[in-house]
């Protein structure tokens, strides 16, 4: 495996972590709160990177020999962005506009060190089928997706029987395109 400095990881994400660990990176988990908000012009593709650059920044005095690795996903359908939901009817609404159509989910992902940092993100595309108001009602009861942008995870019910294919990686729609973090950390 990889010899590198100690690695933080940015992110409270228990899917980005498991990630990470899956990948075979030792690492701590730190996190900051930093206000994720953005320029009301900014190109909705390019969110993410600024996003996971912020989260990143938060740590650039502290860090000495360490490697801050920070991301933001968004999900992105027509020219609006999907969040966390904030609640079952929000979640309802957000599924409901995800139903029969494709939406894209791009991770900006920020590598930060001492002497130097790398930006970049990854797209997939994701092509749900039409959702019944059953399943989408099920989905939200069991699952309490309230805390993934766009009110799904991949990874659980929905994924499972709501996408019809994807176009690019599948961990990048979990939150991290863990084949890019990797090749990038190569290059410490």
């Amino acid at each position: 495996m990889l010899s590198l400095p100690p690695i933080i990881l940015a992110s409270n994400s228990p899917r980005r972590q498991q990630l990470m660990r899956d990948a075979g990176f030792t690492f701590s988990v730190q996190s900051k709160n930093v206000a994720e908000d953005f320029p009301a012009d900014m190109p909705l593709q390019d969110v993410p990177v600024f996003l996971a650059e912020k989260k990143a920044a938060a740590f650039a005095n502290e860090i000495q020999n360490e490697i801050v690795v920070s991301a933001d996903t968004v999900v992105i359908i027509g020219n609006q962005i999907l969040n966390k939901p904030v609640d079952k009817e929000e979640a309802k609404a957000m599924l409901n506009m995800l139903s029969g159509k494709m939406h894209e989910v791009i991770t900006g992902v920020c590598v930060l060190s001492s002497q130097k940092k790398i930006v970049f993100s990854d797209r997939t595309d994701v092509y749900f089928k039409a959702l019944t108001d059953n399943e989408i009602e099920y989905y939200i009861e069991k699952y309490q997706p309230f805390d993934k942008a766009g009110a799904y995870g991949a990874q659980e019910w929905m994924g499972m029987v709501g996408v019809e294919k994807i176009i690019g990686s599948y961990f990048n729609v979990m939150g991290l395109p863990i084949h890019k973090v990797y090749e990038v950390l190569k290059t410490w």
